[in-house]
């Protein structure tokens, strides 16, 4: 059986990142930047408890990227961090 593959065009895209409401342009953007990456970023380490309480929901689970718009990279450092501060009992 032959599997058909899909044909992407500009529009589909960049769909991926824009939630259209009934009085917004076509053209508007929900894009966030990671807030990890670039210029006065916070540095990841298992130290630095303040930064790490904000990536952890109520129940003491680890909120996905989707919802904290972190980058895949910056995502693996977290999650690798906050599970080395719960090794040590930091949090």
């Amino acid at each position: 059986m032959i599997k058909k593959r899909r044909k992407f065009n500009k529009k589909q895209k960049n769909s991926r990142y824009s939630k259209l409401s009934l009085f917004q342009k076509p053209d508007t953007n929900f894009f966030k930047p990671c807030p990890l990456s670039g210029k006065n970023a916070p540095i990841l380490n298992y130290k630095n408890i303040k930064l790490l309480k904000r990536y952890i929901s109520e129940s003491g689970r680890i909120l996905p990227s989707r919802i904290t718009s972190v980058s895949l990279k910056k995502q693996k450092e977290l999650s690798r961090s906050i599970k080395r501060a719960r090794l040590l009992a930091l949090l």
